[in-house]
């Protein structure tokens, strides 16, 4: 899917038309590409300006170019780029150009990253940290990604790992010199230190960081109720525009309406649904069946109803209903609309008071949804976890660290299995060893020319 023996060229700038597009090119035959459109090589890692000349002498634009050699550029393999003018029309030229000399092709989606890390230029962890960097939507998203990307989890992993080789060695050397009286003892009990200290670390990062990676898909906030209470006029408040219809005849709303809001930093998908009611009409119910069924999978639900209205029990309880088990009290919300007709909220955390038209009580429960939203995801400032992958690795390792210590007295050779699966853990985590499985699903999420 990948042959490396192929030079990969791609667009690696925004869409045209633009002001200045660069076109990027990897592989063993980059060099070949700058002499054949630019004359010759530029010096190393220095902008030269040059007329570009396709196959038969035609000028195609007054470009710059850069020669990265290899290793030492950002694949590990030699690296061109050429600066042009970024009309289509001197693109196309281009790209036309590119492709006809020998052994190069388009890059597939995310193939550069994807040298770089088989290069050894970056981590999994890292190449993770590109991509959420690339698809960041808030300052908090963007942040979290450049941590990661720095090798913030990368560089713990590869400490601990390197740990965890060091006290399997001094285990499999008591091994060794087991018909020696005190000697196995001796190097046990380092060995069994060093293993204590690692599992706590490791299952402090995992205690501490709540739901940070879940920071990259976002919170979701479910708007539900009955027909007609106005959740869709709630809706355009929080959006502050108008993204769903609003009318007053009931069941006007038939779909699941989404909006992506940044509060705060904090990535926030509010999803308004049709009026939960009992009804004849066979669309209407299809829209209360998707109604339940993403108010269910919510991460927040605000139950709005009209003004003192009583609130069902039955449909609450619904809602409080996970595939986790049961949904905890707090993230069901009740919001009263329409106070300004007289209706207020009773004095509990979980339950406010507003007016979807006037727009009373709205910056309270906003303020509310940041703060949900902050004691949700944790702590993001520092956090290593970032994905669902990630945290899934450093709980086996955790949990191969804690087999090894209850093992170790009746047997080093089981202990020393137990951290040669911690430390298979994490090479999985850097994408090291054994990971051709999520390679593919990592990095086609990636755009084409990064």
């Amino acid at each position: 899917m990948y042959p490396r023996d192929q030079t990969i060229f791609a667009l690696s700038s925004g869409r045209a038309p633009s002001a200045i597009a660069v076109v990027r090119v990897s592989g063993p035959q980059a060099g070949l590409a700058l002499t054949t459109l630019a004359g010759k090589l530029p010096a190393p890692r220095q902008a030269s300006r040059r007329l570009l000349r396709d196959g038969a002498g035609q000028p195609i634009d007054d470009a710059v170019v850069l020669w990265f050699p290899g290793p030492a550029s950002a694949t590990g393999e030699d690296v061109a780029e050429f600066h042009v003018h970024g009309g289509r029309a001197v693109l196309s030229v281009l790209v036309a150009a590119i492709s006809i000399i020998p052994n190069m092709r388009a890059a597939e989606p995310g193939e550069f990253t994807r040298r770089a890390f088989e290069n050894g230029k970056l981590d999994l962890t890292e190449a993770e940290g590109l991509d959420d960097l690339i698809h960041a939507d808030t300052d908090r998203q963007r942040r979290q990604a450049l941590r990661q990307l720095q090798g913030l989890l990368g560089d713990r992993a590869r400490d601990w790992r390197e740990r965890i080789i060091e006290a399997s060695a001094l285990i499999e050397a008591g091994i060794d010199f087991s018909d020696e009286g005190d000697v196995p003892a001796e190097l046990r009990s380092p060995a069994v230190k060093a293993i204590k200290t690692l599992h706590d670390e490791i299952t402090e990062v995992l205690a501490a960081q709540g739901h940070s990676e879940r920071l990259r898909e976002g919170l979701v906030v479910a708007i539900a109720g009955e027909p007609n209470v106005g959740k869709s006029t709630l809706m355009n408040q929080l959006a502050r525009r108008e993204v769903a219809i609003v009318s007053p005849h009931a069941g006007t709303t038939r779909d699941v309406i989404e909006v992506q809001l940044d509060l705060d930093g904090y990535p926030v998908t509010v999803i308004d649904t049709a009026g939960i009611r009992e009804t004849d009409d066979p669309v209407e119910q299809e829209g209360v069946r998707r109604a339940r069924a993403r108010a269910e999978d919510a991460d927040l639900v605000l139950w709005l109803v009209e003004g003192e209205q009583a609130v069902n029990p039955d449909a609450l309880r619904s809602l409080r209903k996970s595939e986790g088990g049961d949904r905890s009290e707090g993230s069901v919300w009740i919001v009263r609309n329409k106070i300004d007709l007289g209706g207020r909220a009773s004095r509990l955390s979980s339950e406010f008071g507003i007016s979807a038209r006037q727009g009373d009580g709205i910056p309270e429960l906003v303020d509310a949804l940041v703060k949900f939203a902050s004691e949700f995801f944790g702590t993001t400032e520092g956090a290593l976890v970032t994905r669902a992958r990630q945290r899934e690795l450093l709980v086996r390792t955790s949990e191969s660290l804690r087999r090894s210590l209850d093992l170790v007295e009746d047997g080093e050779e089981l202990a020393a299995e137990e951290l040669r699966a911690a430390a298979y853990a994490l090479g999985r985590l850097l994408g090291r060893v054994d990971v051709e499985d999520v390679l593919g699903a990592i990095f086609q999420k990636f755009c084409i020319g990064k």
